[in-house]
């Protein structure tokens, strides 16, 4: 039998969240009403989609393709950029998390300082595999990593750094996010993916190249956090290819303290309530007692 946890409010990377459930950026994050709802729908935080510092309007389509296992997109990262803070009243007070993007420190910094009252974290990404000159362009320079993290946490706001899995060695990005004062780090974004279509001789996507999130990456999220965990001391928070409560505790054994999900969304609107009827109980198990057993 499968062990359930206890219920109750949950603290990770500075951030008070309702469960361990948390909506992923790019999926449902382009409005304050989406967010809400998945909110009402019992995710335990939200992560908006990802704003720069100009507005964007993203990658020429077709932008999502299904695949076997999963979803391929190149979206582009279309955002309205500062105009998004018009978005988060109706969200004041909820555990909002802003994923937030630039080409340099100085513009991940500009761009936080944007939210940085507004939300109760902000997520850096560092780990887009299909938008030139951002996201795991900068992500996958461990060195880079350490600045765009430092450039931020001296705000003084929650930072949490969503990292790439398209690297050698992600455990030497998450040491770097760390040494910058990153509070959590989220492992992982998509990973580099593309389909050609036979029948019309050219790529299916716009973009040509994208990102493959879904169940099929499941199994190179747990390998990430699990080395994350090996290597970092700050919270680790799974994401990729989520869809059960099984997911969740398998993802809390290698290491993180909480999960996001994102593609299982598009399956089933209510995967939060339906995982957290799985996952929880009155008279379950505090979660310190799963997070990184699997090192034992």
């Amino acid at each position: 039998m499968l062990p359930r946890l206890r219920s109750g409010t949950v603290h990770v990377g500075g951030v008070s969240l309702d469960n361990h459930l948390i909506l992923a950026a790019g999926i449902l994050g382009t409005t304050g009403a989406s967010l809400a709802r998945m909110l009402e729908n019992g995710a335990g935080g939200v992560v908006t989609k990802s704003i720069g510092p100009y507005p964007c309007e993203g990658h020429t389509g077709p932008c999502v393709v299904e695949v076997d296992g999963g979803v391929l997109n190149a979206m582009g990262l279309p955002n309205p950029s500062r105009d998004f803070a018009d978005e988060l009243p109706l969200l004041e007070g909820k555990p909002v998390i802003a994923s937030i993007y630039g080409g340099s420190a100085e513009e991940f910094s500009t761009v936080a300082g944007w939210f940085a009252e507004k939300v109760v974290a902000v997520e850096l990404n560092l780990s887009c595999p299909h938008a030139a000159g951002y996201g795991a362009s900068l992500g996958a320079d461990p060195r880079l990593v350490g600045e765009c993290t430092r450039a931020v946490s001296s705000l003084g706001i929650p930072v949490w750094v969503k990292l790439t899995p398209n690297v050698t060695d992600i455990a030497a990005c998450g040491l770097a996010a760390e040494r910058g004062g990153a509070s959590a780090i989220v492992a992982i974004n998509t990973v580099k993916a593309m389909r050609i279509s036979p029948e019309l001789r050219r790529p299916v996507l716009g973009n040509r190249f994208g990102g493959l999130s879904g169940k099929a990456i499941f199994p190179i999220a747990v390998r990430c956090v699990y080395d994350l965990y090996e290597a970092c001391t700050v919270p680790i928070i799974g994401c990729g290819g989520i869809a059960t409560a099984r997911d969740v505790l398998e993802m809390m054994m290698a290491g993180a303290a909480a999960v996001e999900i994102g593609t299982g969304v598009k399956d089933n609107p209510r995967i939060f309530r339906d995982i957290g009827a799985d996952l929880y109980s009155a008279d379950g198990i505090p979660a310190d007692e799963l997070v990184g057993c699997a090192h034992d």
